[in-house]
């Protein structure tokens, strides 16, 4: 597995860091994606790829348009117009639902625990295929006892691993963000996903628990999975990501390696403002003190 990981980050070397440039191997591949709400345009993407088997982060200011990319590509949202993929399979009007069982899970930036259930309900519920919920076979328990046994297991392990094993009889409405946070993101691997799509997974997570989950985060590119996360702490970006992406007013507008985006005029600018580095001259000043006079004794008359 090192050795894939190893050749799919080379891979991006030879990468153009154009917004939407293509990538050796995608795992999704998106064109013209529009999403509107009234006058406003939140998503507007020409073209996106996504490399398969590496880290990719999805930043920008608030209101970029993330989020709502994230709701449109599994099948939250519907767009206005565009057409993507998941392994080569058309997401359009894809459900939700189905979307994850095809491989593609997300959590979300509020988390979405179910509260009055406890941890390993929440597991459990996560596994699909469950002959248990079906209604012709619910009564026979000796039907699926077996397969429920197995899923049992399943979540038994993946809560050891994310140290959620202690909390297991507990109601996931009495953890803390940051075990919620875990929670979320081992009920998403009960479907074995290859990609897992991450909504700003260090929002109200405590210093202590931020170090664990990189870690798991990184693990999951380790096992061979496919990682995009929205995230505005830089500082876990540069740590993680292999490959970064840059929105701004619904559009990509830059993408590249960590040290190569945090260098981009395009991406400096997004943040910051196209002007936020030019200064005004005396003259400039002055034009601009008497205009906002002229507007302050406007509004007085």
């Amino acid at each position: 597995m090192a050795a894939e990981l190893t050749a799919a980050q080379a891979a991006l070397a030879q990468v153009a860091t154009d917004p939407g440039a293509k990538k050796p191997d995608p795992i999704v591949v998106g064109s013209g994606i529009t999403r509107t709400f009234g006058g406003l345009k939140a998503v507007d993407v020409e073209h996106i790829e996504i490399q398969r088997g590496v880290i990719t982060a999805l930043i920008g200011p608030n209101g970029a348009g993330k989020t709502t990319l994230f709701n449109l590509l599994t099948g939250f949202d519907e767009p206005n117009s565009g057409q993507w993929s998941f392994n080569g399979n058309a997401l359009q009007s894809v459900s939700a639902y189905k979307v994850a069982r095809l491989g593609m899970v997300r959590t979300f930036q509020l988390t979405k625990v179910l509260a009055k259930l406890t941890v390993i309900e929440n597991m459990r519920l996560g596994a699909t295929g469950q002959k248990g919920e079906k209604f012709w076979l619910a009564p026979f328990k000796w039907l699926w006892k077996g397969q429920e046994d197995e899923i049992t297991s399943r979540a038994d392990d993946l809560l050891a691993r994310f140290k959620l094993d202690a909390k297991r009889e507990d109601f996931a409405g009495s953890l803390s963000g940051g075990q919620r946070k875990l929670l979320e993101m081992a009920r998403a691997l009960m479907v074995d996903p290859e990609l897992i799509m991450l909504d700003e997974p260090m929002a109200g997570v405590n210093p202590a628990l931020k170090q664990s989950l990189l870690g798991h985060v990184q693990s999951l590119r380790d096992e061979g999975r496919t990682v995009l996360f929205v995230e505005h702490d830089m500082d876990m970006v540069r740590h993680i990501s292999d490959w970064v992406i840059v929105m701004a007013q619904g559009q990509i507008v830059a993408e590249g390696t960590p040290q190569s985006v945090m260098a981009d005029q395009r991406v400096i600018d997004a943040y910051l403002g196209a002007h936020h580095d030019t200064d005004l001259s005396e003259l400039d000043e002055a034009a601009l003190e008497a205009e906002v006079e002229a507007e302050i004794k406007e509004e007085q008359a």
